[in-house]
């Protein structure tokens, strides 16, 4: 099992940058694929992004690639959201979330495939 704690969010003017980070404890953090949702007030959770294993790739949401990116540190047992170009419609209470069961080089887009999740950060972006 692994713990997961988000850190990082605020209120950013839109155009503005943030970073988040994930901080995992527990289990051995290079054994899960690593994702980041979003959930907006009256919305599903969205995927965002994720990473393998070892970080060798990653996937984003359209709505978010060339803006986001992600990346993890294995040493540090921690994966980053580096967000750039923030508009309003990223405003949401961001979740970073574990995935055990992909393999080496598999990443998961639905949510229900992700074990362990954070408490979920706010991000705030205004106009």
């Amino acid at each position: 099992q692994v713990q997961l704690a988000e850190s990082g969010g605020g209120l950013v003017q839109a155009g503005g940058s943030l970073r988040l980070s994930c901080a995992a404890s527990g289990r051995t953090f290079s054994v899960y694929a690593m994702g980041w949702f979003r959930q907006a007030p009256g919305k599903e959770r969205e995927f965002v992004s994720a990473i393998t294993r070892g970080g060798q790739i990653t996937r984003y949401a359209s709505s978010v690639k060339d803006r986001f990116t992600i990346s993890r540190d294995n040493s540090k047992n921690s994966v980053y959201l580096q967000m750039n170009s923030l508009k309003p419609e990223d405003t949401a209470v961001y979740y970073c979330a574990a995935d055990p069961s992909s393999s080496y080089f598999s990443i998961a887009y639905n949510a229900r495939d992700y074990d362990y999740w954070g408490q979920g950060t706010q991000v705030t972006v205004s106009s």
